[in-house]
């Protein structure tokens, strides 16, 4: 029973220190003007910044958490760090976080990718609890979006006119957008300046 009761409180204790967390980004990103990072990626904004795309089923990946940057319809409910915004969750993040510390084994996580970046489709709040964890990777059934990013995205995230839709020339300006914020997660290695990238 005693160790029943060490496992309540650790996971009582993990969520609230999870919102407190939460709430200090979202104070930090406050104070620095930056909205773009006070939630997650959605996927529809991200899919609908490209053209003629199609999808791919790659099957069962083992995916680093990390490149986990957005969900399909949850984006509100959680931090850009995958943190849970709200204390309604408490019930379904200490479900998933009372197994992790149990050693209990969940089902895989369904994911999109774009890019280099993935996307939660199902398994929103075992992403969180990885992430809250610093776990490295997550097993993971993944679909594939791929397509060209649309020319006007790239014209206003980057600030260059005429710019290609594959290769940016320069890196933007500062004050970003949220489609700046978009393009550099989906492209992160195409923002440096050409210098750099050959280096």
């Amino acid at each position: 029973m005693s160790g029943l009761i060490g496992v309540e409180e650790k996971v009582d204790k993990d969520f609230h220190r999870a919102l407190l967390k939460a709430s200090l980004h979202r104070w930090r990103d406050r104070l620095r003007r930056d909205s773009a990072h006070e939630r997650l990626l959605s996927f529809d904004e991200a899919r609908g910044a490209l053209v003629r795309w199609s999808q791919a089923y790659r099957g069962m990946k083992t995916v680093e958490v990390e490149k986990i940057a957005g969900s399909l319809g949850r984006c509100r409910d959680f931090d850009e760090s995958f943190l849970p915004l709200r204390v309604s969750m408490a019930h379904r993040w200490g479900r998933v976080d009372r197994a992790y510390h149990q050693g209990v084994e969940l089902p895989a996580v369904s994911l999109y990718k774009i890019g280099e970046a993935y996307f939660v489709r199902d398994g929103n709040h075992r992403v969180s609890v990885a992430k809250y964890h610093q776990a490295a990777a997550i097993d993971a059934e993944v679909v594939e979006i791929r397509g060209q990013i649309r020319p006007d995205v790239v014209q206003l995230s980057t600030g260059i006119s005429g710019a290609p839709a594959h290769r940016p020339q320069h890196a933007p300006a500062p004050g970003t957008s949220l489609l700046h914020n978009l393009w550099q997660r989906l492209r992160p290695g195409l923002l440096r300046p050409a210098a750099q990238r050959l280096a």
